[in-house]
């Protein structure tokens, strides 16, 4: 290692002297805001303890004159007659216009489900035509099915029975041909 001259070790040394100023100056720097953050938050709590117990004061206090200007206000127009007589007369003309609101509503409801339900019947009554229509169709349809296989069953029952008819008038005559022939034979025989 090779040695340092004295100028560089001055130097040096005081380099070193100025870091540990520097570092301490920030070390008491950060301990005074600590200070400063811990004794704003002791503050900060005791402002909100004194701000709740303020409020909890003050509500009541409030909803008290709250309703007081409300009763007030209220009890105001009937405190002479002609503003009484008015203000009665306001609240029949109010009732009656709720009326007449409530009729048209009334009115407008009764109409929409009259036509609802006409909507609905004429819904139904449509359904059923077709089904009936359908129905109708498909015993037709059936109808002519079966009464084409009756025909067809009919007429293969004539040509069986024909045919049937023709075997037995051959098998009759071949019977009644074998017994002339047997009879023939047993009187030749004789």
């Amino acid at each position: 290692m090779p040695t340092q001259t004295p100028t560089q070790r001055k130097a040096s040394g005081q380099k070193t002297a100025a870091t540990r100023r520097r570092n301490a100056a920030r070390r008491s720097q950060s301990a005074r805001k600590a200070a400063e953050t811990r004794a704003q938050a002791e503050q900060n709590a005791l402002e909100a303890l004194a701000l709740q117990a303020e409020r909890a004061f003050l509500i009541p206090v409030g909803a008290a004159l709250v309703a007081r200007d409300s009763l007030v206000e209220a009890a105001k127009p009937y405190t002479s007659r002609n503003t009484a007589e008015r203000e009665l007369s306001k609240l029949q003309r109010q009732v009656v216009s709720d009326l007449k609101r409530f009729e048209r509503r009334g009115t407008t409801a009764r109409n929409r489900l009259q036509r609802e339900v006409k909507r609905t019947r004429t819904r139904v009554e449509r359904t059923l035509r077709q089904r009936r229509t359908q129905a109708t169709r498909a015993a037709k349809r059936s109808r002519r099915q079966a009464e084409r296989q009756v025909r067809t069953t009919r007429r293969q029952v004539r040509s069986t029975r024909k045919d049937v008819e023709k075997g037995a008038a051959e098998v009759q005559a071949n019977a009644n041909d074998f017994v002339t022939r047997v009879q023939d034979q047993v009187a030749t025989l004789a």
